[in-house]
């Protein structure tokens, strides 16, 4: 009797010699896009390029907080747009994505994070977004865990609530997306580099022609750039400079726990984030490491750290055993805000990158956007603002003060 089925989300294809569309990078967003090419505008001889494994990258390093409480008014609305798809994905996919909308709480520890959190809350209000500034008594009540007295070297002085965040399991979104892909007809290569793009032209009036991989050579007149981490070196193929720097990012989960917080909680002054998975595990998470480079190790530095800001607000953990530790990589913009445009300089090369450490719970909404950008030639309105012209026009959108901590 057979018991187990082994049917593949995603087959092996062999590498046709032309496509219409090239995407480079098959994580969240470069899957997104090809979904949204097939089921929205019926282009679906697409080829996604994956250095390696699906999930190798960001995309399976991330901690999958999803929520859309940014502080501008070009980001709040994209990052909402963002929620409403994963909240209707596993509907839309067939496959359960595991979507927990648990909540998430930004702790402010100075009077200054407290302004900073209430400027937040109105304009999240504004715009739509569930956001509220809240004090001890309620931060108590919805974590009461929470050490809120007067003895940690930061006590907490108030939160920004935010009822529709929540995690996410990063795998599942990409295997659906992978799956829903694959039945269309799209197709998925993993274990294939791009080495380089080629393009035809001189200087002013270039466009690109193909792509050239470990496995061959591609001709398409269309290629995305959908990668993170390395998204500035995808760009140099074509001669195009990013104002992009790369930082390692880590993360660690612990053995697990009986369930006792439900919230995702972020500390906007200690730079640490912690969630509990279904399993009982803690998730913690730190802000990106203070030097550049393309490491994936994690560091007794930065664990370090985790561990005693977690301790500030969690003193009864100090015996909770680390299981593993892990490292990403991160690309970051001037403005803390992402590149999703083409470029005048390189006709049919296309971006979607510089997400930081925020780029997982925008990957639908990029997707759908960049995907209708490739179709009609037209940006939609929500991703006009994160043009690569914005950098030479002086139109950045600044989103660190919702974005420098990692998560």
């Amino acid at each position: 009797m057979q018991l187990f089925r082994h049917d593949r989300l995603w087959r092996r294809h062999p590498i046709k010699p032309s496509y219409d569309v090239v995407i480079i990078g098959a994580g969240v967003h470069g899957l997104a896009t090809a979904y949204y090419l097939g089921r929205a505008h019926g282009i679906r001889k697409v080829a996604l390029l994956e250095k390696n494994w699906l999930g190798y990258g960001a995309s399976g390093r991330n901690t999958a907080i999803i929520r859309a409480n940014y502080r501008t008014p070009e980001g709040v609305p994209f990052y909402l747009a963002s929620l409403g798809l994963y909240e209707e994905m596993s509907h839309e996919l067939e496959w359960n994505v595991l979507f927990t909308q648990c909540g998430h709480l930004t702790l402010a520890h100075t009077d200054s994070s407290v302004n900073g959190l209430r400027v937040r809350a109105e304009t999240n209000k504004l715009l739509d977004v569930q956001s509220a500034l809240i004090g001890p008594e309620e931060i108590r009540r919805l974590v009461p865990g929470l050490d809120l007295s007067a003895r940690p070297r930061f006590p907490v002085l108030a939160a920004l609530w935010h009822p529709p965040g929540g995690i996410i399991r990063h795998d599942a979104v990409v295997w659906a997306y992978a799956r829903a892909c694959d039945r269309m007809g799209i197709e998925i290569h993993e274990h294939t580099e791009a080495l380089g793009i080629r393009t035809e032209g001189t200087d002013g009036a270039r466009r690109v022609t193909g792509v050239t991989t470990n496995r061959g050579e591609i001709h398409a007149a269309t290629v995305v750039n959908c990668t993170a981490g390395w998204a500035s070196t995808v760009s140099r193929m074509v001669g195009l400079d990013l104002p992009l720097v790369t930082h390692p990012l880590q993360a660690c989960v612990t053995e697990p726990l009986k369930p006792f917080l439900t919230p995702v909680i972020v500390s906007s002054n200690l730079h640490v984030y912690i969630n509990q998975t279904d399993r009982g595990e803690l998730v913690i998470g730190a802000e990106i490491d203070p030097y550049q480079c393309y490491s994936l190790r994690g560091t007794l530095p930065t664990l370090e750290q985790m561990a005693q800001q977690t301790l500030e607000l969690f003193p009864q953990l100090h015996s909770v055993r680390v299981l593993r530790q892990w490292g990403g990589i991160c690309e970051i913009t001037p403005d803390y805000s992402p590149i999703i445009s083409g470029t005048d300089a390189v006709q049919g090369f296309f971006m979607d990158v510089g997400w930081g450490t925020y780029g997982f719970k925008a990957g639908p909404i990029a997707g759908k956007c960049l995907a209708e950008l490739l179709a009609t030639g037209r940006a939609n309105p929500l991703i006009e603002p994160f043009a690569l012209s914005r950098f030479s026009q002086d139109r950045l959108v600044g989103e660190k003060a919702a974005a420098a901590v990692s998560h």
